[in-house]
């Protein structure tokens, strides 16, 4: 673990910076593996030899090479779209549509970068058509995480960042290597699922490929940790893992008097 916390500087709905301390423990190895880094908040605050950094995400994935290949000067070039200007609902739709029409490379990352800090609450949503489709924050003057990509940058230097789906990410696992998964939360309610994250969804049936993918690892070396709510869905999915519960308070919602507590839980195999 690193000698001080380091914030993501993307916001993230279930970011883990909050859960930090409790996974010290388990984290230890040459090389860490997370087939959902997500905002890196685990990746920032840890030291391994070696990162394997993955996510079915392409335009996350996209942002954090720009980041790494062109360091400071790409800091620079999204800092340039954070303006009085373009803090106005006009220029985001009309970035956001710029965005969604197909745009690649580091201009698609700065605009994500834009995008994540102007959308409303920091959300990550697509549609079925995978369009960005965050409407804007309207905050009086959205923070540009300068401190937090230069440390990103730092911190990546031993870091494969790849767009891949999770099976094919713990495949690349060796012995001796450990495997932090925090895949999308199964709903505590029929109502609460939160799957728009990656246009393509987490199923239920893909909850039980990552658990089963985990147990083939142990017996390989391997250490997983899993992330998820406690509930007696994710109690049955991870029966042969230590379980490890604990509550957490809950930083995404639409209604601010409803960020309330739930328990989650670390599966822990190997």
């Amino acid at each position: 673990m690193t000698a001080q916390r380091s914030r993501p500087f993307l916001k993230w709905a279930g970011g883990k910076y909050r859960l930090v301390d409790r996974l010290a423990p388990h984290l230890h190895g040459r090389k860490l593996i997370e087939p959902f880094v997500g905002s890196g908040a685990v990746f920032l605050n840890f030291d391994f030899d070696k990162y394997l950094l993955g996510d079915i995400n392409p335009d996350l994935v996209n942002l954090y090479q720009c980041l790494q290949k062109e360091k400071g000067k790409f800091v620079k070039y999204a800092n340039s779209f954070f303006s009085e200007e373009n803090n106005k609902q006009q220029a985001y739709n009309k970035l956001r549509t710029e965005f969604n029409s197909g745009v690649k490379g580091r201009r698609r990352a700065a605009i994500f970068v834009y995008l994540n800090r102007h959308g409303f609450n920091g959300l990550c949503r697509y549609n079925k058509s995978h369009e960005f489709n965050v409407p804007f924050g309207k905050y009086v003057k959205p923070y540009f995480p300068e401190k937090e990509m230069i440390h990103f940058i730092s911190h990546a230097k031993h870091a494969k960042f790849v767009c891949a789906d999770f099976v094919s990410v713990m495949n690349r696992a060796r012995r001796g290597d450990v495997v932090y998964c925090d895949p999308p939360y199964v709903p505590l309610s029929p109502t609460a699922s939160f799957t728009s994250y990656a246009s393509q969804g987490f199923s239920y049936d893909q909850q039980i490929e990552l658990a089963y993918r985990a147990k083939k690892l142990a017996a390989r070396g391997v250490k997983v940790i899993i992330s998820n709510h406690d509930t007696s869905m994710t109690r049955e999915i991870y029966e042969d893992a230590l379980i490890e519960s604990f509550p957490v308070r809950r930083f995404i919602s639409c209604d601010g008097s409803k960020r309330d507590h739930a328990n989650e839980l670390f599966a822990i195999y190997g």
